[in-house]
């Protein structure tokens, strides 16, 4: 089907969702939803004026997560495709009106990548199992698959390097939808992200008989995931280190099974730099898979990740790290959760923790202000907001 018969049937090619992040970039402020171009918004009344194209550089799906790269200010983002080429590397200037770099890293598959690392001298590429494959759709199959039996690898490209300048690190299959952070140090990079051996999307694989009219129910692995029973599918802090010189891998998990991550955040002043705390929402799992047939992950706190410490130092051989913990009251979920830093502040942690807080009892919105060296205290603000704010990904915070 042409361009053209695509719009007389669906009225546009891309619809303009833009409801997966906001991110800033020289002074300009934008909205996307990876699956299009960003559009750029005025903070001031949040009206949309143009989608931002590099230029007319930039011709495909952006990423919802992009990276501003240390030193340099460059932004290095890439956009997926279900058709070759699968994905696409770019840089962009650090005032936003060039792209500097583009590239085509020869992906065998169209993976489900909703982020990308970097470091001050390289790009950090997820070639992850979960996969778009349109062949598979028309055969009766998913679109969107985890292919559990396939392959995993991490990738280590120069930021202007090419296909065969990426270094590729075999690792076991996995899926991960957040990075956490990626540093240099020594001959290793050291990639942080929230980790799950398997996934939730697509959601239930389904027991369907294509004889039978009625609604399929769940395969039986499925309503354990929904119990909430299966640590498969918690997503936990996971470090992975890359060894440049030998082209060996090591790494393993940070974070216990008690908790199910996501959303996390960093103080972003050290993206690409090796830093000391972490932040994420943390999973409710009562509320998140109770006694509903729908798993609806819901988030009742937060969790302070402490990088350089670790839990219980006197067992050998002991790796998870320290946690702190900010719950929420009873039916209070958050979202759009986003680190602030201090201005003028001396320390990593100089800063605070903002998110939209919903109490589902009352049916009223809040912005919660946690200090973040005071993380189990109760918030320093609670702002009423006038009307329900409805949950949603991820949050930025813009300072104008």
């Amino acid at each position: 089907m042409s361009e053209h018969e695509q719009q007389l049937r669906f009225g546009k090619v891309n619809k303009d969702i833009s409801n997966t992040n906001v991110f800033e970039h020289a002074g300009r402020v934008f909205a996307v939803a990876e699956n299009h171009l960003p559009q750029e918004i005025c903070i001031q009344n949040l009206d949309t004026r143009n989608t931002w194209d590099i230029g007319g550089e930039w011709d495909r799906a952006f990423t919802a997560h992009p990276k501003v790269a240390p030193g340099s200010g460059e932004l290095v983002t890439f956009g997926t495709d279900a058709k070759r080429p699968f994905l696409v590397i770019g840089v962009v200037s650090a005032d936003g009106t060039k792209l500097k770099h583009r590239v085509d890293p020869k992906l065998d598959r169209c993976t489900l990548c909703h982020d990308i690392g970097v470091t001050l001298k390289y790009n950090i590429i997820m070639d992850v199992p979960l996969t778009i494959n349109i062949s598979r759709l028309i055969k009766g199959g998913q679109l969107i698959k985890f292919e559990k039996e396939s392959y995993a690898r991490i990738g280590v490209m120069p930021r202007y390097g090419d296909a065969d300048s990426v270094i590729w690190f075999n690792v076991e299959p996995f899926c991960m939808f957040h990075l956490i952070n990626c540093f240099e140090e020594g001959d290793e990079v050291v990639v942080q992200g929230l980790r799950s051996p398997d996934s939730l999307i697509p959601g239930p694989r389904l027991a369907l008989n294509k004889h039978d009219s009625k609604i399929p129910e769940p395969a039986e692995d499925d309503r354990s995931m929904k119990q909430g029973t299966r640590n498969e599918f918690l997503f936990r802090l996971y470090q992975w280190r890359l060894n440049l010189r030998t082209k060996t891998v090591s790494g393993g998990y940070l974070t216990g099974t008690e908790d199910s991550l996501e959303f996390p955040m960093i103080n972003n002043l050290y993206t690409g730099l090796r830093h000391s705390y972490a932040y994420a929402q943390v999973v409710d799992s009562l509320s998140s898979y109770g006694n509903s047939e729908k798993v609806n992950p819901k988030y009742g706190g937060f969790a302070k990740l402490i990088l350089d410490k670790r839990k219980n130092t006197e067992i050998p051989g002991s790796s998870f790290i320290r946690m702190q913990y900010h719950w929420l009251g009873k039916d209070q979920f958050c979202s759009g959760a986003a680190f602030v830093p201090r201005v003028g502040g001396s320390h990593e942690d100089d800063g605070w923790i903002i998110s939209f807080i919903h109490n589902e009892k009352n049916n009223t919105s809040q912005v919660h202000i946690i200090d973040a060296q005071r993380f189990e205290d109760a918030p320093v603000a609670k702002i009423t907001m006038p009307r329900r704010v409805p949950y949603g990904f991820h949050g930025s915070f813009i300072n104008r």
